[in-house]
């Protein structure tokens, strides 16, 4: 596919429809967006907006080792929200977990998102 290639891996939920959990070219990876689903049960999880952001920087985490990256090479990243209250509460796990690393990011406030998650998240990450 011109140097294109999808990205799986079974310790990340199965996509739901028609994309990919990533995809890499030209030396980047562009996940998709992931919300709290937990991948051995493919479930929802709920809960508190600070239990999602763990589950989806773990499943993000996950995405990224499938093609041998992690966290360090993350370019950008793109957070939704439902509440812009909670970015404080957001923004110390991503910090925790992305530390010391800064990528580029954006944050937006979003009316709603699949399975009334509370966040979403997407990276994009250098792979030489």
């Amino acid at each position: 596919m011109n140097g294109i290639s999808i990205i799986n891996t079974d310790h990340a939920p199965k996509p739901v429809g028609p994309y990919s959990q990533a995809v890499a070219a030209g030396g980047f990876l562009y996940t998709s967006g992931q919300i709290a689903i937990e991948p051995a049960s493919g479930r929802f999880i709920g809960g508190s907006v600070e239990e999602q952001t763990e589950l989806v920087l773990k499943n993000l985490k996950a995405v990224l080792e499938a093609k041998n990256a992690d966290f360090g090479n993350v370019t950008a990243v793109q957070i939704f929200l439902i509440d812009m209250k909670d970015f404080s509460r957001v923004n110390r796990i991503y910090e925790q977990a992305l530390r010391p690393h800064t990528p580029a990011r954006t944050t937006v406030e979003v009316s709603a998102l699949p399975l009334q998650a509370k966040i979403e998240i997407s990276m994009t990450a250098f792979t030489g």
